[in-house]
């Protein structure tokens, strides 16, 4: 019975570990990373005071995630579901994504019920408010504050199993927070999501392309390089970061495709390398993300 326990230990162990190197292998995001060796040292020295009799600070792990988009948020949302199931404080691990308009009625009383059943259906687990500021756009008349308001009463009810975090743009969160002087001793945990640098994107590029088995030509990761640095630079604010450069190489895949089409036969490299004149950027790249966001939208 003894090893069988070993055994079982030694399977959550390899689990915990293999979820971490999840995390770690994402380039950047060194705030997230220090903050989740912080969480498990903190859960952990908890367990061990609870079983030494000592007294023990509540697990309070609401937080709040501060970027633009592109730079991860969701994704470490879903990371850390699973690390934490794997740590015991969550007993199912998974991750409920929702927007205002999954939680905001059209009537009274609609908005609360909306919001109770995406509740339930994160208990055990995480839920995702992305753009939560939205909640709070209309004032004291709209319903967005009902949900606000189902939503706190949620973590009050459920505190020994969700966990929920808001996401947004920095200022608006900020703003947001000035709204309901209970949310931020609520959400103790805040992160920020800085923007991608131009040597990490490039990174990013690399790492998606060789998951694809492609590769960029000289000329077309000077091409690349040049885009990103004057993206960073400029600081625009819908730069959307690693989704940015996700759609460069999905849209630049296609057009290689569409060059490779009439060739007779293509050599395995050719196959593999994407050209300068296959990277649509600029104002082509954002029509591609605009169109994508509305088809999202939609769905």
């Amino acid at each position: 019975m003894r090893r069988e326990g070993n055994r079982s230990t030694q399977s959550e162990t390899q689990r915990f570990q293999q979820i971490l190197n999840e995390l770690d292998s994402m380039i950047g995001l060194k705030q997230v990373k220090t903050l989740v060796k912080e969480i498990y040292a903190f859960v952990q020295i908890q367990q061990k005071r609870a079983q030494a009799k000592l007294a023990t600070e509540p697990i309070v792990l609401h937080m709040i995630f501060k970027g633009n988009p592109g730079t991860g948020k969701t994704t470490v949302a879903r990371i850390l579901a699973k690390l934490l199931r794997e740590m015991g404080v969550l007993s199912k691990g998974h991750l409920v994504e929702v927007e205002r308009a999954d939680l905001v009625g059209e009537y009274i009383g609609h908005t609360a019920q909306k919001t109770r059943d995406h509740i339930k259906k994160a208990l055990g687990g995480i839920m995702f408010i992305d753009e939560a500021y939205s909640l709070a756009r209309g004032g004291e008349k709209d319903f967005g504050k009902e949900a606000i308001d189902t939503m706190v009463k949620g973590l009050e009810d459920h505190k020994n199993d969700l966990i929920i975090i808001l996401a947004g743009y920095g200022y608006e969160m900020d703003l947001f927070l000035r709204t309901n002087p209970g949310l931020p001793s609520r959400f103790p945990i805040v992160v920020n999501f800085e923007d991608y640098s131009e040597s990490e994107l490039m990174q990013i590029a690399d790492t998606m392309l060789r998951k694809r088995e492609y590769k960029l030509s000289p000329e077309a990761a000077s091409k690349l390089r040049t885009f990103l640095r004057n993206s960073v630079t400029q600081g625009q604010r819908n730069f959307s970061n690693a989704r940015m450069v996700r759609n460069v190489i999905e849209k630049g895949i296609r057009l290689q495709a569409v060059r490779l089409l009439d060739a007779s036969r293509p050599s395995r490299d050719e196959l593999m390398r994407i050209e300068p004149d296959d990277l649509v950027l600029g104002e082509g790249l954002r029509h591609e993300e605009l169109s994508r966001d509305w088809e999202n939208q939609r769905r």
